[in-house]
């Protein structure tokens, strides 16, 4: 299993940290510095997130970003975010947040329904041409949206809602594979824990978040999970999965598991 993957111009391993409960003070900026340390290199946040103070936390433990390092963020998921003047003008402010002058990696947040993907996409397109972002994602979406947006500009990543136990975007898991795009599952511990997972945990001798985690490393290679936590201990723990590789039974055994209501 490959442990790392190339994730627009930087290779990082393939294990981030979401940081959507990322308050701004001193103990945060603290975890944040000791999880870069411990070999995290992929950090995810949004321009929403804590009303900006978690683009403001990584800004203040991190700033200036290091070569290896990918942070990524997010705009426009309000009513009207995917107006191209909304996008431009949270762009921008996440710039300051950040306290940098480029964001390696920018996500539409969400398509907004009253506008054409295509507008929402050119802005981000504009950010790009004028280096304010190197590499652009897009949340939340379907082939066909996927695809639109494709149409407009190069897609590096897709950040979908996706784990063991919530499958609705295993089309576009494989889509991405075959286009050699990065999929980032967010909320990938999130739900019930199928007891298959307990009991490859217990054999093992690793965590149940492990094995989850295993899991989609194992689902495919361009898996780039992003578990969030506030708890370093955690966060070392999540990227340990790293060393976890699930056999063919195992991963088989695990993915029959939901579907057959959490037992083998």
């Amino acid at each position: 299993m490959e442990t790392s993957i190339r994730l627009g111009d930087v290779t990082v391993p393939r294990m981030g940290l979401g940081t959507n409960h990322l308050d701004y003070n001193d103990e945060n900026v603290s975890f944040v510095k000791d999880v870069v340390g411990a070999g995290i290199r992929h950090i995810d946040t949004a321009y929403r997130y804590r009303n900006g103070e978690s683009e403001t936390t990584i800004g203040a433990a991190l700033s200036p970003f290091a070569p290896d390092m990918v942070v990524a963020t997010k705009a426009g998921i309000s009513d009207g975010g995917g107006r191209p003047e909304v996008l431009t003008a949270e762009i921008d402010e996440s710039l300051k947040r950040l306290q940098t002058d480029t964001i390696a990696l920018h996500y539409l947040h969400r398509v907004d329904a009253n506008v054409p993907v295509e507008e929402s996409l050119g802005a981000l397109k504009e950010a790009q041409d004028a280096g304010k972002i190197r590499h652009i994602g897009i949340s939340e979406v379907g082939v066909d949206l996927l695809e639109r947006a494709r149409a407009v500009v190069e897609i590096a990543a897709v950040q979908n809602h996706y784990s063991i136990v919530e499958r609705k975007w295993d089309d576009v898991v494989d889509y991405c594979e075959r286009e050699s795009i990065v999929f980032v599952p967010y909320f990938p511990l999130r739900g019930e824990t199928p007891a298959a997972v307990d009991e490859i945990a217990a054999q093992r001798g690793a965590t149940a978040s492990q094995i989850k985690l295993a899991w989609l490393l194992r689902r495919s290679p361009v898996t780039l999970p992003i578990p969030g936590t506030l708890n370093a201990a955690h966060a070392k723990e999540n990227l340990a999965a790293l060393e976890t590789e699930l056999s063919d039974e195992e991963f088989e055994a695990l993915s029959r598991s939901v579907s057959r209501g959490g037992d083998l």
